[in-house]
């Protein structure tokens, strides 16, 4: 059936497997950070048997999933829980992740008559401007925390380039080891965990002489499309089409490249602009905003996507005779991945093929 995504789990544990070793080669641990795939158990459990066995997402609903699935991980809550969420928290997630002294009391409430310990990283604001406590209030949210029973802290956290597209540069680093230092020195508390970023941070690792206390990393878009985040190159020996999206023609006619009539706003309240292309060969496919961002599909042939509605994305198919019923494949972006992955009505489809190092050369080879 289409729309249909296709998951190639060889190809997903060839780069769960060289990105452990990569960064376990300077003793830094991964978080396999799962929301873009919504918790899907075949691609956590993926994750978990190339050796990322703690599991970050930002939905409880996920989390819960991957349990019930009887993933063996420890799972975390990328983000601070919402107040109204807190006994699911407790329920679902070994760890979260926390900037707010109110939410933290309520865990502490909450893990007690559940009689658990729920552990906790502490965010800090280090530039994004996401979340994040400020490094001047660090050592008073410690001091706090470490009051609370049922609630064990076990490391501090940083964001970068998710909202503000600050890098986490050797700088940013050296800061965030100074702040651990710190914890440890004057509250004698051992950081199990000192996470430094994302997928952002696989430049400053290639460049950086030395880590610091930085021992963690949260990767979900290196792992899931071989790319680093700050300029979306590719990572070298690492498959950048472990998904691809496929949607078929529904129609396919000579027309104008140009409306005929006076132009108002189209569905979404945009006054659209055209190129005047002459005749063209335009195909339709059955998909549209309501599927998959559009903007983040990357076609695997020789077309262009001109745009689309809420369920029709129109092609300029170019040279290429598509006819009704041809499938057309797309590479993704995380935009369109983390879409078609969310959305319900794009079957998702996982392929294991069998790669050996031979296979996987050819591979690279053709992707140079």
């Amino acid at each position: 059936m289409t729309p249909r995504i296709e998951i190639n789990l060889g190809k997903l544990a060839h780069n769960a497997e060289k990105l452990f070793n990569l960064y376990a080669s300077k003793e830094i641990g991964l978080m396999g950070v799962t929301k873009v795939v919504c918790g899907q158990p075949e691609i956590a459990n993926v994750l978990v048997n190339k050796g990322i066995r703690l599991l970050a997402d930002s939905k409880i609903i996920n989390l819960k999933k991957m349990r019930d699935a009887g993933i063996q991980a420890e799972f975390i809550l990328l983000r601070t829980p919402a107040l109204s969420e807190v006994e699911l928290v407790i329920k679902y997630a070994d760890i979260s992740m926390n900037t707010e002294i109110a939410v933290m009391k309520s865990l502490s409430e909450t893990a007690i008559r559940n009689k658990k310990v729920h552990k906790i990283i502490l965010m800090i604001e280090m530039g994004d401007l996401r979340e994040g406590i400020m490094p001047l209030d660090l050592d008073w949210h410690v001091q706090e925390v470490l009051k609370l029973p049922g609630i064990k802290m076990v490391g501090i956290g940083a964001n970068f380039s998710c909202f503000g597209g600050v890098k986490p540069n050797n700088e940013k680093m050296r800061t965030l080891s100074s702040l651990a230092i710190q914890v440890e020195r004057k509250f004698a508390l051992p950081l199990l965990y000192v996470s430094g970023g994302n997928s952002a941070n696989y430049n400053w690792f290639m460049t950086a002489e030395n880590r610091g206390l930085i021992n963690n990393l949260r990767l979900g878009e290196s792992i899931f499309l071989g790319r680093e985040t700050l300029g979306r190159k590719r990572i070298p020996e690492l498959f950048t089409d472990v998904f691809t999206f496929i949607s078929e023609v529904i129609e396919s006619k000579i027309k104008s490249s140009v409306p005929d009539g006076e132009i108002g706003q189209n569905a979404f309240g945009i006054s659209p602009t055209w190129q005047d292309r002459g005749h063209i060969r335009r195909a339709i496919l059955g998909v549209g905003i309501q599927d998959v961002l559009v903007s983040g599909l990357i076609p695997k042939l020789d077309i262009d996507i001109l745009g689309s509605s809420s369920d029709h994305t129109i092609l300029d198919a170019k040279k290429v005779d598509l006819k009704i019923g041809d499938e057309v494949a797309f590479n993704l972006d995380y935009g369109a991945l983390l879409s078609v992955m969310t959305s319900p009505y794009v079957m998702k489809k996982y392929i294991q093929p069998i790669y050996d190092e031979r296979k996987i050369a050819r591979e690279f080879l053709a992707l140079r």
